[in-house]
């Protein structure tokens, strides 16, 4: 399997993977990295990142100019339940993901996976003090009947945006079982760590796997989280009128901010941070829809390890 660099060899039995990019709100990776850390998964092997990623800019300190650093694809596995879990630090696009989605496949059946899990974010009208709901993709209409009886809601139409959905496509063709859970979150805030998103993936997959999962560390990220998000909403309330009324965020007239809008943002965003050309593009962007004022300092700090 060209690419994949295998470090030590398993004995895993009908394993489920989980598999995770970054993605808005990072609700998707911050979950699976999470159980990962918590089910104590040992790495065994990774795919190099160099048949996919080439560097389009040079970081530059105290007048020393470097490559930025590689991208990680790794593989973890844990047995007991036997899982495969794989994370990668980066999105991609194009023919590129189509092969690293090729690749993580092969081994998938090398391996005898008999279903993949991914995660998403679900951007919502909602506010960040709202719970979070979970809702469910699936690539084979038997597993919709598993998850209603997992407790988990069907998104009905739309679409995935990125890896975390493709994947689920693809496995579909290899003749894999295959399911996105996607969380909901706050459409003003899909650029911002969204731990309550990453936290209602992580309970939702500890019932499906039947393992327990200490979940106190999360339960203190969403705590440090909620002055921020306070914060943020009372940014949106001044800037945004309309949509005051008490905690709850409402529709704006004709969506003055549309999700396409916040999920272009959030892709400059990603952009931006390897090449510094996209944020003009996203300073253009920000200032059109009157959004610069509450995204300034996660702006600012793009620029950060160039200065």
């Amino acid at each position: 399997m060209e690419g994949i660099k295998i470090h030590r060899r398993i004995n895993v039995k009908g394993p489920v993977m989980l598999a995770a990019w970054p993605g808005m709100g990072n609700a998707a990776l911050e979950a699976v990295d999470y159980l990962r850390k918590k089910m104590e998964a040992i790495p065994f092997g990774e795919i190099d990142p160099n048949l996919f990623h080439a560097p389009e800019a040079v970081i530059i300190e105290e007048g020393l100019a470097r490559l930025p650093r590689q991208t990680k694809n790794l593989f973890y596995f844990t047995r007991n339940p036997d899982l495969i879990i794989f994370k990668s630090e980066s999105q991609l696009s194009g023919k590129p993901a189509l092969k690293l989605v090729s690749q993580i496949l092969d081994l998938a059946q090398k391996l005898g996976v008999r279903r993949i899990y991914t995660g998403a974010a679900f951007p919502s009208t909602m506010s960040y003090w709202e719970s979070s709901q979970v809702f469910g993709v699936v690539n084979k209409e038997p597993l919709r009947d598993f998850l209603v009886r997992s407790q988990v809601k069907i998104m009905e139409r739309g679409q995935i945006s990125g890896l975390n959905g493709l994947i689920i496509g693809c496995a579909e063709e290899r003749g894999i079982e295959a399911i996105c859970l996607l969380a909901t979150l706050p459409s003003y805030a899909i650029n911002f760590p969204n731990p309550k998103a990453s936290r209602a993936i992580v309970e939702v997959l500890g019932k499906i796997l039947d393992v327990h999962v200490d979940m106190e560390e999360l339960n203190i990220a969403v705590k440090g989280m909620d002055g921020k998000m306070a914060l943020i909403e009372d940014k949106i309330k001044s800037l945004f009128p309309a949509m005051v009324k008490g905690s709850e965020l409402v529709n704006l007239e004709k969506e003055k901010v549309p999700d396409y809008v916040m999920d272009k943002i959030g892709k400059l965003f990603r952009e931006a941070k390897v090449d510094r050309e996209k944020a003009y593009l996203l300073k253009e962007e920000l200032d059109r829809w009157d959004l610069y004022k509450l995204y300034e300092d996660k702006f600012l700090d793009l620029f950060k390890d160039s200065q």
